[in-house]
């Protein structure tokens, strides 16, 4: 994943947990749930026509 390794990934976490305490990560993931979520809906709407047309 994006060439982390399991200690990186651990340290990453880790600083996340210090810097927005343990309350705040639930909500976080879920933001960020919902934007990916919304970010991939978007791309199926985009048709093969639609890139022609922009062309």
């Amino acid at each position: 994943m994006f060439g982390l390794g399991l200690n990186e990934i651990i340290i990453i976490a880790l600083i996340v947990l210090l810097l927005f305490g343990g309350k705040k990560i639930p909500e976080l993931m879920n933001g960020l749930g919902k934007g990916v979520k919304s970010f991939k809906d978007g791309m199926k709407d985009i048709t093969p026509d639609d890139e022609k047309k922009n062309d």
